[in-house]
């Protein structure tokens, strides 16, 4: 393993200026280089005639040179060469734009493979820009080309002359370290061979092979990472036992309305959980509205009756601050001491809560960040909950447990995640999905438009208004970008409060604003101060404005689909038919079709995966947010099926051997702390 470890500026053709290059694509090592793994492949491996190449399709063809190259100057700054060429079915052009220095380079009757865009003008049939080299040569054409991700001063040839370098000195280095029984029963390449053909395949299904072989090892040792993780908080944490409460089946038989079966069914799972001497680590995620807040409400509630200090955290002060007032509502008959702290309010008062939160005057707190600061001490924390876990990472998760003796902990989503992705995202979790929308919420009626439509929609909106509705409008950017032609909230206001709706209250809420003002602005929307508020995504977590029915989306291509059914989450709280209007500026076939979904379905789950799908995990949410190791090869989307083998041999190998103490798991126990790299360190084996 020495020598993969190897400082990348010693590798033949690197250096120390190349190296400092190369650090930033994060190849360190030779290891890094021998994975990293190329973004995409040109197959220039099948060779086809003229006479069946189609107009537009990239081919790799065999020609001979007729004649001399001409050159043509059709303006000033640009120079056509044309070199006429033949193969065995038809004569042709080889074509090039600025590029007059080639003229000389061929010679009548010499042999070539080429391969470029084919296309036609007139009668004469073109290859143009084409990458070429000598008959019998296998460099650029003829075989299938790797693509790299680059970054400045890095092309991707010499990429592939340090892969094929390291490939050549340090391939024999590469150790086989799955047992052979997985590798026999799962039919996997060996590892050299899926090393050597990720970066130089040999053909299409090889290719796929090497995948298939690579993404499986990462994902079973990530998988394996995470269930060792999830075994140690669970089997060496002992927490608290809370005894079974009457008064915790009284709270939800005097709540204002009928919980729904999936609800029910988490608060069961939660209150097994809370009555095991086992910390709780469980994720709750639900779509919008599926109601997650009493979920969490009851569970508080537990927690305070048996003699312990709750806390609730959540990403915006807006958040924090709903949560604050919908506990204080919820408790306002038993008895239960609730706070909130956040960046905004007086030193005076922080150190007054600070105070009564150490004596345990205070039964729950609720907060953003600011709760996780060393200066905030519990008297007895028993359970702490985070909400819309993605806008944390797992570190901040960490230190909020550590405020107390393991108290269990709930972690909150509405963003929904298919279950399987779910396992690796929160693999130290138990999951509870709320699958069930309480009854008599009304559908939410999406219509998307182009901007052609504005002024039917600005009429729409003011009709609800003057029967008494309120209205979202969002938009992406905050104010005018010189190289985005995005509405930008500020101007959109000016535009709404002077021009279209002059008789109407306008309200504008961004990021950039401060806390106070924020909030200021909400509460008036909230009381109905404000009928139209202009927002940028601020307004895409958790506030709550029953009156509100309409949103208006502009720019809706530059939202994530999940995004989207968070904001249109906004709507849609009351007993009114509510719409959410997408203002789409994109042709793009994929921008259309992710309009068609939001039209299809209020189904978050459904959305979810057409997002995955779309736009690929790296978008959907980034593993480091997460406090995940990176993915060098498996994709999450689209490995799918090779993910559900992977976490089932891993529970089987975890099953059964649980410190991976037999010899056959020694090396994969040295790459399960390699790659988790620091976190590697909490997971022991001994």
């Amino acid at each position: 393993m020495e020598s993969l470890s190897t400082n990348i500026q010693y590798l033949k053709g690197v250096g120390p200026k190349r190296a400092s290059k190369l650090r930033k694509l994060g190849i360190n090592t030779i290891e890094d280089l021998l994975f990293y793994v190329p973004r995409e492949y040109d197959d220039r491996s099948q060779f086809k005639t003229l006479r069946e190449c189609t107009i537009g399709e990239k081919a790799s063809l065999e020609v001979e040179i007729l004649g001399e190259g001409n050159v043509i100057r059709p303006r000033k700054n640009l120079t056509i060469l044309k070199i006429p060429i033949r193969d065995n079915s038809n004569n042709g052009y080889l074509v090039w734009f600025n590029q007059e220095y080639l003229k000389n380079k061929f010679y009548i009757g010499e042999k070539l493979v080429v391969n470029g865009k084919i296309n036609r003008i007139g009668g004469e049939i073109q290859i143009v820009n084409p990458i070429f080299e000598k008959m019998g040569r296998k460099d650029k054409v003829g075989r299938i080309m790797p693509i790299y991700p680059l970054t400045e001063g890095i092309t991707n040839n010499e990429v592939i002359k340090l892969v094929q370098n390291a490939l050549d000195q340090y391939l024999n280095y590469m150790d086989e370290f799955l047992p052979k029984e997985i590798i026999k029963k799962y039919n996997l390449m060996d590892i050299r061979e899926a090393i050597y053909n990720i970066h130089f395949p040999e053909s299409s299904l090889v290719l796929e092979k090497s995948k298939r072989r690579l993404s499986f090892q990462e994902l079973l040792v990530l998988q394996m990472g995470l269930f060792i993780l999830k075994n140690k908080n669970t089997s060496n944490k002992r927490g608290i036992k809370y005894k079974k409460i009457e008064e915790v089946n009284n709270f939800i038989e005097n709540l204002p309305f009928k919980l729904t079966n999936a609800q029910m069914k988490v608060i069961n799972e939660i209150e097994m959980d809370m009555e095991n001497d086992i910390q709780m680590n469980r994720l709750v995620q639900g779509d919008v509205g599926s109601g997650k807040t009493v979920v969490a409400v009851i569970a508080i509630f537990k927690a305070v009756k048996s003699g312990y200090q709750a806390v609730m955290m959540a990403p915006t002060e807006i958040l924090a601050t709903q949560h604050f007032e919908s506990l204080k509502k919820f408790y306002k008959d038993y008895d239960i001491e609730v706070e909130l702290l956040i960046g905004s309010i007086s030193q005076k008062k922080k150190e007054d809560i600070l105070s009564r939160l150490r004596d345990g005057s205070i039964d729950v707190l609720v907060g953003t960040h600011a709760i996780i600061q060393e200066n905030v001490e519990f008297n007895k924390l028993g359970l702490a909950i985070t909400d819309e876990q993605h806008r944390f990472g797992v570190k901040q998760r960490a230190v909020l447990s550590q405020k107390g003796d393991n108290p269990d902990i709930i972690v909150m989503t509405a963003t929904p995640i298919p279950r399987t992705l779910a396992l690796i995202l929160y693999g130290d979790l138990d999951i509870s999905i709320i699958d069930e929308l309480p009854p008599g919420r009304k559908e939410i009626e999406t219509y998307a438009v182009g901007p052609e439509m504005i002024d039917r929609i600005n009429k729409f909106v003011e009709k609800q208004i003057i029967e008494g509705r309120q209205a979202y409008i969002v938009c992406p950017l905050i104010e005018e970008s010189d190289t985005l032609t995005i509405k930008a909230a500020e101007d959109l206001y000016i535009n709404f409060k002077d021009k279209i709706f002059p008789n109407l209250r306008v309200g504008l809420l961004h990021g950039k604003m401060k806390p106070k003002e924020k909030d200021l602005i909400m509460e008036e929307f909230k009381n109905h101060k404000i009928d139209i508020l202009v927002s940028t995504t601020v307004i895409e977590v958790g506030v709550n404005v029953p009156n509100a029915n309409i949103m208006v989306i502009y720019n809706a291509e530059r939202f994530g689909l999940a995004q989207l059914h968070q904001l249109r989450g906004r709507v849609g709280r009351g007993s009114y038919q509510s719409y959410c209007i997408l203002i789409n500026e994109s042709r793009n076939p994929i921008s259309r079709e992710r309009m068609r979904i939001m039209q299809s379905t209020t189904d978050g789950f459904i959305i979810s995966e057409k997002d995955l799908e779309l736009r690929g995990p790296g978008e959907f949410f980034g593993t480091r947010q997460h406090g995940l190791p990176e993915l060098k090869v498996a994709n999450l989307f689209t490995d799918m099926e090779i993910l559900k083998l992977a976490q089932r041999e891993a529970m089987d190998i975890i099953s059964n051997d649980p410190k991976l103490e037999k010899a056959d798991y020694e090396k994969i126990r040295y790459k399960i702390q390699q790659l988790f790299g620091d976190a590697g360190k909490e997971i022991v084996f001994n």
